[in-house]
């Protein structure tokens, strides 16, 4: 009987492949070794580099003393105002530098800066990856997002980012997992570049090693 349908026919394709099961034409492939060529600079050098390529600010600090300096020193250049933060860790660091902030997230919409904390640090993207821990809203709504991060937080590739958190929680992973690269912008519209068009137009990362003895 003639098939009457192409559903049909592709329903029988499927079925014979499924039945008569061919060799892997490429069994050799190797799927373990790395993708990309090794990073020619240290991953914190490497970060900076392709961060700053993006339009993101890169901060480096070798304690929590000059972060907290670093914070004033911002707060003072770029004149903010209305500043939100929830993590207990930074608010100290704010604290500490005479920044005054926010944590009632019934006013987010109106505040213009975020300062939160990170999953992990892509370095050979100069990328960010956040969580719904680190706050769903706060990656969108302010005009400036400051990102304060660990050296150990730092990884060398997107694959090693994925690895790092399934690991850190277990395979129960956040609702929430993005990708930050560089401030958001857009050239949709009459291919003009504008900042700020899905989310934040500055992004800050501050890199920290961790807090020394005498810090904590």
């Amino acid at each position: 009987m003639e098939e009457s349908t192409s559903r049909e026919k592709v329903l029988k394709k499927v079925r014979h492949a499924l039945i008569y099961k061919t060799d892997n034409p490429f069994p050799q492939v190797d799927f373990d070794s790395p993708v990309y060529n090794p990073m020619s600079e240290t991953p914190d050098v490497n970060f900076a580099q392709e961060f700053s390529k993006v339009g993101g600010v890169f901060i480096y600090c070798e304690n929590e003393s000059e972060a907290v300096s670093a914070l004033s020193a911002l707060n003072t250049e770029c004149e903010w105002n209305n500043i939100y933060c929830a993590e207990p860790e930074f608010q100290y660091m704010l604290t500490q530098a005479g920044v005054p902030f926010e944590s009632d997230e019934e006013n987010l919409q109106q505040l213009k800066v975020g300062i939160t904390g990170c999953e992990f640090v892509i370095a050979r993207l100069g990328s960010i990856m956040v969580s719904s821990k680190n706050s769903r809203r706060l990656n969108v709504y302010p005009e400036t997002h400051v990102v304060i991060a660990y050296v150990d937080q730092l990884v060398d590739d997107l694959k090693d980012a994925f690895e790092a958190v399934q690991a850190k929680y277990s395979g129960k992973l956040p609702s929430l997992l993005s990708v930050i690269t560089g401030p958001s912008r857009t050239a949709d519209i009459e291919k003009t570049l504008v900042m700020g068009a899905h989310g934040p137009r500055e992004l800050f990362l501050i890199l920290l090693e961790m807090p020394s003895a005498e810090d904590e």
